[in-house]
C-alpha cells in the first residue's frame, strides 16, 4: 500500500491547545503534539520555519488557517504531498460545511467534525473527499457563524437524533455491564432436552449437544454535553470467523450494534465509537457458540414407593473457579401435582414448597465455585395415579456470578472525550446468569 499517510490529525488554537484530533493509526503517542509549538516557536524565531517539523522519530506537517493551526502526525515515510493537499482538503470542507473556519466554528460543531474526519481519512489514508458526496450521507448543516440569524430548533442542528444537547451532570459517570447467559442442549435417553445452564441428569450418559452464549454489553451514561466515548475489548475477542485458528480466542457471532456506534469505524480497525444516548441502553448484543460445561451441575435421583410417596435426592455442583461466586441460586424442582406432607433436609440453603406451580424451589444465597450440596425432600402422594405420559418439565436453575463472563470477554479501556475536557468515573461490571426459561423437548 504504498508510502504511509497520517497518523492523526489535531486542529489547534494559536497557543497550541488541541481543540479537536482524531487518530488514525494508533502508532504515534496522542501527546506527541505537545511538542509541535514550542519547536515551530523556535524555529519561527531562527527564522528556519518549514512546513515539516520533527521531534525524535516523529514528524508534523502542518498548516495555518486563520487561527487555527492543522497538524497531521507521522512516523513512516509519509507521502508529504499527498498529507498537505489532504489537510487543505479539509480546509475547503469544513469551510463549506461552517461557512467559515475558525476557532468559535471548531467549538460548535464538535460532533460532525468527528464525522466527517472519520469519512475523510481511513487507517491514515485519505477516502471520500468530495464533499458534494460527503453532505449526501454527512447532512446535518454545521453552525455557520452568521450575526443575527435566528438559531434553528435543536433536533435540526443536532446531528445526533438520540441525544439532544446541553445536557449537564454535576457528577459524570458511565456504568457499563457486560450481561452473559448460557443455554445448553443436552442428550438424555434419546431425548434432547433445551435447559438452561443445567440440566436434569437421569442416566450417567446426558452429554452437551451444542452450548451458545449469549451476551449483551448495557450501559447507563450519566455524562454532559456531548461525549465521544470509545470501548476496547481484550485481543482475545474476535469478531469474525478469520481462519487464524487461535484456540484461545472468541469468536463473536451475530453481533449487533445500537445505531449510536460508528460502523465505518469499527469496520476498519475494531474500535466501537460511539456518542452514546443519555441514561440506559444496550450498546451491544452477540452469540457465541462454543464448548461450555454446564457452571451449577444438577445431579436427582428420584424414587417413587408404590404410588404413597416420592423422594427426591438433588446434588449441586458449581462447576466455575473457586475465587467466583454465584449469588440468589435458585433451584426449580418439579413435583406431582397431587404431592403432599412435604419434608426437607439441605446441607446449605433454604427449600420451600409451592404447590401453585407443582414445585419445590431450593434457595442458596451464595453458592461459591468448586462446591458440592446436597439436598433431600420427601412427598406423600395420597392418589394413584397413571403414569404422567406428557412428562414433567426440566430441573431449573436460576442464579448470577459477578465479576465473570463464560466467553472471557473483557473490557480493556472505557475512553471518554468530551470537549470541555471534564473527569468522568467509568464503571464496569461482568454478570453471568441462567439462561432464559425457554423449555422445550426435540
Amino acid at each position: 500500500a504504498g508510502a504511509m499517510s497520517a497518523s492523526a490529525v489535531y486542529v489547534l488554537d494559536l497557543k497550541g491547545k488541541v481543540l479537536i484530533c482524531r487518530n488514525y493509526r494508533g502508532d504515534v503517542d496522542m501527546s506527541e503534539v505537545e511538542h509541535f509549538m514550542p519547536i515551530l516557536m523556535e524555529k519561527e524565531e531562527e527564522g528556519t520555519l518549514s512546513p515539516i517539523l520533527a521531534h525524535g522519530g516523529v514528524r508534523f506537517m502542518w498548516i495555518k488557517h486563520n487561527n487555527l493551526y492543522l497538524v497531521a502526525t507521522s512516523k513512516k515515510n509519509a507521502c508529504v504531498s499527498l498529507v498537505f493537499s489532504f489537510l487543505y482538503k479539509v480546509v475547503q470542507v469544513f469551510s463549506e460545511y461552517f461557512k467559515e473556519l475558525e476557532e468559535e466554528s471548531i467549538r460548535d460543531n464538535f460532533v460532525i467534525i468527528y464525522e466527517l474526519l472519520d469519512e475523510l481519512m481511513d487507517f491514515g489514508y485519505p477516502q471520500t473527499t468530495d464533499s458534494k458526496i460527503l453532505q449526501e450521507y454527512i447532512t446535518q448543516e454545521g453552525h455557520k457563524l452568521e450575526t443575527g440569524a435566528p438559531r434553528p430548533p435543536a433536533t435540526v442542528t443536532n446531528a445526533v437524533s438520540w441525544r439532544s444537547e446541553g445536557i449537564k451532570y454535576r457528577k459524570n459517570e458511565v456504568f457499563l455491564d457486560v450481561i452473559e447467559s448460557v443455554n445448553l442442549l443436552v442428550g438424555i435417553l434419546n431425548f434432547y432436552l433445551t435447559f438452561h445452564f443445567v440440566f436434569v441428569q437421569v442416566s450417567a450418559n446426558g452429554n452437551v449437544l451444542r452450548s451458545e452464549i449469549v451476551g449483551s454489553i448495557k450501559m447507563r451514561v450519566f455524562l454532559s454535553g456531548m461525549p465521544e466515548l470509545r470501548l476496547g475489548l481484550n485481543d482475545k475477542v474476535l469478531f469474525d470467523n478469520t481462519g487464524r485458528g487461535k484456540s484461545k480466542s472468541v469468536e463473536l457471532e451475530d453481533v449487533k450494534f445500537h445505531q449510536c456506534v460508528r460502523l465505518s469505524r469499527f469496520e476498519n480497525d475494531r474500535t466501537i465509537s460511539f456518542i452514546p444516548p443519555d441514561g440506559e441502553f444496550e450498546l451491544m448484543s452477540y452469540r457465541l457458540n462454543t464448548h461450555v460445561k454446564p457452571l451449577i451441575w444438577i445431579e436427582s435421583v428420584i424414587e417413587k414407593h408404590s404410588h404413597s410417596r416420592i423422594e427426591y435426592m438433588i446434588k449441586a455442583k458449581s462447576q466455575f473457579k473457586r475465587r467466583s461466586t454465584a449469588n440468589n441460586v435458585e433451584i426449580h424442582i418439579p413435583v406431582p401435582n397431587d404431592a403432599d406432607s412435604p419434608k426437607f433436609k439441605t446441607t446449605v440453603g433454604s427449600v420451600k414448597w409451592v404447590p401453585e406451580n407443582s414445585e419445590i424451589v431450593w434457595s442458596i444465597k451464595s453458592f461459591p465455585g468448586g462446591k458440592e450440596y446436597l439436598m433431600r425432600a420427601h412427598f406423600g402422594l395420597p392418589s394413584v395415579e397413571a403414569e404422567d405420559k406428557e412428562g414433567k418439565p426440566p430441573i431449573s436453575v436460576k442464579f448470577e456470578i459477578p465479576y465473570f463472563t463464560t466467553s472471557g470477554i473483557q473490557v480493556r479501556y472505557l475512553k471518554i472525550i468530551e470537549k470541555s475536557g471534564y473527569q468522568a468515573l467509568p464503571w464496569v461490571r461482568y454478570i453471568t446468569q441462567n439462561g432464559g426459561e425457554r423449555r422445550g423437548i426435540f
